[in-house]
């Protein structure tokens, strides 16, 4: 579970909703009590259910979930069904709505990508990077868990990845080898990843016995030559892809024998259609 704290349900809701409805107000709506429901036209796999809950208990509405995060849902069907005054449901509607069209865009496409990937490798992992749009964060990471992909690095600090950039920054940057010796000394708990531009610099890394050697951009048929390299030296270096990995890519970097792939293509998925119905009790 991503722990999303009090302040951002509140962001969320005061994003859209900080004066009230106006329009219910001017009705004279605002005594009124009445049901709220939202319904996934498409279908597939739903996220944000827990957050719209969060939101809605927020404004005094009681409600009932009738999904959880990383169900597979059929067309047509009820996530989230509420009870409270007019006014306030019409304070929540687009706020939760908007919640969950975006993490179920997330997570839809996730697990789309993970399917194709699990036809190759059962075993095989979808990471999603920290890449992110900017302020999802707590919402993409829910997302990306509930379609069944896991997260690559929350930040920086979390894990050791060598980017050329760090190495531009180094007397000898070409010296793989002493990187990562001075990458498992400096920082033993943790795997050292190294991240290769290039056919040359992925050769580098591997006879540099790195934990992981991730390639970025890599055609497909060097992926694969590299693959090949690894299993025949008995390497203990393990590799992944990343750069492109998307749902059109997918499944021709699967076909390479690679179980591990890395993306940050769910964050910008299409959102999910949820329709919204109010009514008066």
């Amino acid at each position: 579970m991503i722990y999303v704290p009090d302040a951002l349900i509140d962001q969320l809701l005061l994003d859209d909703i900080q004066y009230g409805d106006l329009t219910s107000r001017a009705l004279g709506l605002h005594t009124q009590q009445g049901t709220m429901t939202f319904t996934s036209k498409l279908g597939g796999c739903v996220s944000g259910l827990d957050i719209a809950q969060r939101m809605l208990t927020k404004l005094g509405i009681r409600s009932e979930c009738l999904f959880r995060d990383g169900d597979i849902v059929e067309p047509q069907s009820r996530l989230i069904s509420a009870f409270g005054s007019v006014e306030a449901l019409h304070q929540g509607w687009k706020a939760v709505q908007n919640v969950l069209e975006w993490c179920g865009g997330v997570s839809h496409y996730t697990h789309q990508m993970v399917m194709i990937l699990k036809k190759y490798h059962p075993n095989g992992q979808l990471a999603c990077t920290r890449k992110t749009i900017p302020a999802t964060k707590p919402l993409a990471l829910t997302a990306i868990l509930a379609g069944g992909g896991i997260i690559h690095r929350t930040g920086s600090a979390e894990t050791i990845l060598l980017f050329t950039n760090h190495r531009n920054c180094l007397a000898n940057p070409d010296d793989w080898q002493l990187h990562v010796d001075t990458l498992r000394v400096a920082a033993p708990e943790k795997q050292t990843i190294v991240e290769a531009d290039d056919y040359q610099q992925a050769l580098l890394a591997i006879a540099a016995n790195a934990d992981i050697v991730q390639l970025d951009k890599l055609p497909v048929e060097q992926i694969q030559q590299l693959q090949r390299l690894v299993n025949d030296k008995k390497s203990r270096c393990r590799l992944s892809i990343a750069g492109g990995v998307n749902l059109q890519t997918i499944e021709s970097f699967a076909q390479t024998g690679i179980p591990l792939l890395v993306t940050s293509a769910p964050y910008y998925a299409n959102p999910r259609d949820i329709k919204v119905q109010i009514f008066k009790s």
